[in-house]
């Protein structure tokens, strides 16, 4: 098994995504990327804390690889806006790839820039691409929140 680390608004839709991929053995949100340890919802949602709503995704690379994780999220949010998704707005949402070794970091860098140089966005992607650090799984009743209430997306 092997690990990503994605951060692409609201956590519950993006987890969702990963969790219909083929391959995919286990996902969990939290958050990732600020500077304090041990960050609740309450306090990641003021943007305070420059933690992000992330998935950690374990997956089996024989059955799907790391570029195909890839494809999902840039199809799953927009990597164009700063800061926010949608009506969610603040660093808590930001778009990011926290990288767990060399072939990841060089991967979502070739899928950036190829994305970048499509003609798919007219404003810049802006997505983060940086180290994978602590991972702060969120509390329980945000895990499989929408699968647990029986929904498709988030409204």
């Amino acid at each position: 098994m092997e690990q990503a680390t994605f951060a692409a608004g609201c956590f519950w839709g993006v987890e969702l995504a990963f969790q219909r991929v083929p391959g995919v053995k286990r996902t969990r949100v939290g958050y990732t990327g600020g500077h304090v340890d041990g960050p609740t919802y309450e306090m990641v949602c003021t943007g305070s804390t420059g933690h992000a709503e992330a998935v950690r995704v374990e997956y089996d690379p024989e059955q799907v690889s790391y570029e195909q994780l890839l494809e999902v999220f840039w199809n799953k949010h927009d990597p164009t806006q700063l800061n926010r998704q949608g009506p969610d707005i603040g660093t808590q949402y930001r778009s990011a790839i926290f990288y767990h070794n060399a072939a990841q970091k060089e991967a979502a860098e070739k899928s950036r820039d190829a994305l970048q140089n499509s003609a798919r966005y007219n404003r810049p992607v802006v997505t983060e691409i940086v180290p994978a650090g602590p991972f702060y799984e969120a509390e329980e009743y945000h895990q499989r929140y929408l699968e647990k209430r029986g929904l498709t997306h988030c409204s």
